[in-house]
């Protein structure tokens, strides 16, 4: 299995043949990942699992620079939106976020964002010519991730991870706390400080949970 193709080369027919057929790979490793993990993964996990054998799907990725990580980021999200779709068929659940990827077997039946549905974030993820933006536009919807999709606000246990990943017990009430805390935890991770990036990139994602968390609805 080869590594992922990089985004300068997709326009070519040969890098778009190999993204779909990276595509295909992904989709059987990730339904075996998530099927094996009944707690669920988040975003990272489920990166580095792709990383190792026996899937070796996913080359290095570099965590701290958003215009790097995205690619990954947007395929593995446009994979997981298309096994939602599927499993959906057969009365299965998959809840897709940063924070918390996990597949149930209870029906969705009552649920949110299932195909048919208005879903924002799915149709971003499932158009493929969305895999090539500009770095501005990367930067741009990597620090909004959360802002300004209604259809994909932050469930309860997302929010209260979130909280937990940041060092709080309880939700907290202004978010003025939680930048103040945010930004004493990056400074604690930071690699220059011992910490590693993939720390910060899970307290970057916690932070854009609880952002989206305090915003008001549109």
């Amino acid at each position: 299995m080869t590594e992922m193709p990089l985004k300068e080369t997709i326009r070519s027919a040969e890098a778009e043949t190999a993204l779909n057929r990276q595509i295909e790979h992904l989709l059987v490793a990730v339904e075996h990942e998530l099927r094996s993990s009944p707690d669920g993964m988040d975003e990272l996990n489920l990166i580095k699992t792709l990383q190792r054998p026996p899937w070796q799907l996913l080359g290095q990725v570099n965590f701290h620079e958003p215009e790097m990580l995205y690619p990954v980021h947007f395929v593995l999200f446009h994979v997981l939106y298309r096994l939602r779709d599927r499993l959906t068929e057969f009365g299965e659940r998959l809840d897709i976020s940063p924070l918390r990827i996990k597949l149930s077997r209870e029906s969705v039946i009552g649920g949110t964002g299932v195909p048919g549905q208005q879903d924002e974030l799915r149709n971003f993820y499932l158009d493929l010519n969305h895999y090539l933006l500009s770095e501005d536009s990367i930067r741009q919807m990597m620090d909004d991730f959360w802002s300004g999709r209604p259809a994909a606000r932050p469930a309860p246990e997302d929010i209260q991870k979130a909280a937990r990943v940041l060092g709080f017990d309880l939700i907290p009430s202004e978010f003025a706390e939680v930048k103040r805390r945010f930004r004493r935890a990056v400074m604690q991770a930071h690699p220059d400080r011992g910490g590693t990036t993939e720390t910060v990139q899970n307290l970057n994602q916690a932070f854009s949970v609880l952002k989206h968390h305090f915003q008001p609805s549109t």
